[in-house]
């Protein structure tokens, strides 16, 4: 497809990671009109790179553009539902990097948008259009292999950690596409995935997964990025022959057939029948472009994509299967059923589909909790809470209304927050003082009392037993050993008071203490609330009403 012949109908939308590549090849096939992504200073390092093209950081203006009819989205999977959603609501054509998005049943909406508006959406699955896949797709088809046994993938590689979706979520679905591709497009009876997590608490580094379909057919998949060598390979084995596709060897290398089959002595022991290697050769052709040129020729000739909404709702279907299973330690899953409380019902609260969710958990209504977040038994959660990325929410742990949890937190047993507290990112709880891992203590956790309004920093450490009081203000990095007053604001290591801050989060202009019998006072510089300072006690003398303070009559009390 030349650049002369082509009409520029084609938005970017997410531009960082895989999306520079989506970009290049549709800047290449002469189709791309604009680049969207939030990110300023990269969209600047591409005005040079491809000067003729828009940039924006406004999403809306590319749905409201009358020239582009066509979105590709490769922003982050967790938003992947509601761009998608908003594209198809538009109008235009969307092809959104895997997986589809994060629950079944919002992709099973996004299909019947699709549907409805006679939209082309297509899902990313690249494998599906690497020359040797579709090759191995063929043996597979014509029983060159005999019955198929068994399929064996391993993609692993040190290096792009994620913070914000495991191992599973992130290599996983490429591999569920081809195999069950393989396997005819028929979607396994059980599912069971492990896992481990050593990076990022709770995002699991590494994976293994396996498939059971019926005709005692079986495959697995082990994904890591904590593996130090790259190894993207799929085995197939059939009863006749096998069949090894390597995307790290060279073109010609990358698809062996080994014609092994079995056949029986006198005495019925079976014997390996062993052929030669048969190295198969195909034309070469770049996976990407070839899957961006599908795109394009389904929008302009109106055609079911090769990885449709359907393809991608099975591979979501899987995912959230094993997701479950490996939430559990391995327990076969179903992938016909749901596996995700996606929405409270008795309290209206929502919970995101890789959350997890014991039973016997209070929830208050109107929390949010996100991503790959755990909330174990007999925690107690006030209303209108939102409780970030892979955070832990230990049992027995009580946490107020309004309480701001931020991603990476862990909130151990004995943890208790009171009202309009913030929990900074990455900051840290304990709950026994010396810890042993030959010695059980848990009947020996400490209480840590979190009181109303306060505010603890990122990557903050607080011991256990103490208690910070009302409205405290913990810098970003102190470790705090011993208790905080209400008001006070700590920094350092190890944590010490520096200064006051008001209610509203702004420094107090006062001392640490007074002399005996002295007492000072003054205004949050935000709200002109007055603050009175005796000894070394900081309370609030006059609060604002609505957050207005007449400045005359602080001025008259600060006199």
């Amino acid at each position: 497809m030349s650049k002369e012949g082509s009409l520029k109908n084609i938005a970017i939308v997410g531009a960082g990671r895989w999306g520079k590549n989506l970009t290049r090849n549709f800047y290449n096939l002469g189709v791309l009109h604009t680049i969207c992504d939030t990110n300023e200073s990269l969209l600047d390092t591409y005005q040079e790179q491809y000067p003729e093209v828009h940039l924006t950081t406004n999403f809306k203006t590319v749905l409201e553009n009358p020239l582009i009819t066509r979105i590709v989205i490769a922003a982050p999977a967790a938003i992947h539902y509601v761009l998608t959603k908003q594209a198809l609501l538009a109008g235009k054509d969307v092809y959104v990097e895997k997986p589809l998005c994060l629950d079944s049943n919002e992709g099973e909406e996004l299909i019947k948008l699709a549907e409805k508006g006679e939209q082309i959406l297509m899902i990313g699955h690249l494998l599906q259009y690497h020359p040797y896949v579709r090759r191995l797709q063929e043996l597979v088809g014509s029983g060159e292999l005999g019955k198929l046994q068994y399929i064996v993938s391993n993609r692993l590689n040190l290096g792009a950690i994620r913070t914000e979706e495991n191992a599973l979520w992130n290599f996983a679905p490429h591999d569920v596409s081809v195999i069950l591709s393989l396997c005819g497009h028929r979607m396994p009876l059980q599912v069971r995935c492990m896992g481990a997590a050593y990076v990022s608490q709770g995002v699991a580094d590494t994976t293994l997964t396996a498939l059971r379909f019926d005709g005692d057919v079986r495959a697995h998949i082990y994904v890591s990025w904590l593996n130090p060598f790259k190894e993207q390979k799929l085995v197939v084995v059939g009863c006749s022959g096998m069949a090894v596709f390597d995307d790290t060897k060279p073109w010609e290398e990358k698809l062996v057939l080994y014609r092994h089959h079995l056949k029986w002595d006198q005495g019925r022991i079976p014997l390996i029948n062993e052929g030669d290697a048969e190295k198969v050769i195909v034309p070469q052709e770049e996976p990407l472009r070839a899957e961006c040129e599908h795109f394009i020729k389904c929008c302009d000739e109106r055609i079911t994509p090769r990885t449709d909404g359907q393809e991608g709702l099975r591979v979501l279907k899987v995912l959230q299967a094993a997701q479950a299973s490996l939430n559990v330690d391995g327990d076969g899953k179903d992938p016909s059923e749901k596996h995700y409380l996606t929405q409270g019902t008795a309290a209206n609260y929502f919970v995101h589909p890789t959350a997890v969710i014991d039973s016997n958990v209070d929830i208050g209504e109107d929390t949010k909790i996100w991503h790959f977040s755990h909330i174990m038994e007999k925690a107690k959660i006030g209303p209108s809470c939102n409780i970030g990325q892979n955070a832990v929410v230990s049992p027995g742990v009580v946490l107020g209304r309004n309480v701001k949890v931020q991603n990476n937190v862990s909130i151990y047993s004995g943890v208790v927050c009171e009202d309009d507290v913030f929990l900074g990112p990455s900051m840290v709880f304990t709950n026994i003082n010396n810890p042993r891992s030959a010695v059980s203590r848990r009947g020996q956790y400490k209480n840590t009392f979190v009181r109303k309004g306060a505010t603890i920093g990122a990557n903050a450490t607080i011991l256990t037993g103490i208690e910070l009081g009302e409205h405290c203000f913990i810098g970003a990095g102190a470790i705090v050993t011993k208790d905080v007053k209400p008001f006070a604001l700590v920094v350092g290591n190890p944590g010490r008071q520096v200064g006051w801050m008001s209610r509203y989060g702004e420094r107090i202009n006062l001392p640490l203490e007074t002399p005996e019998g002295e007492t000072l006072t003054a205004a949050c510089p935000s709200t002109g609330e007055i603050y009175k300072l005796e000894k070394n006690t900081l309370t609030i003398f006059e609060k604002t009403i609505e957050g207005k303070y007449d400045k005359e009559v602080a001025a008259h009390k600060l006199s």
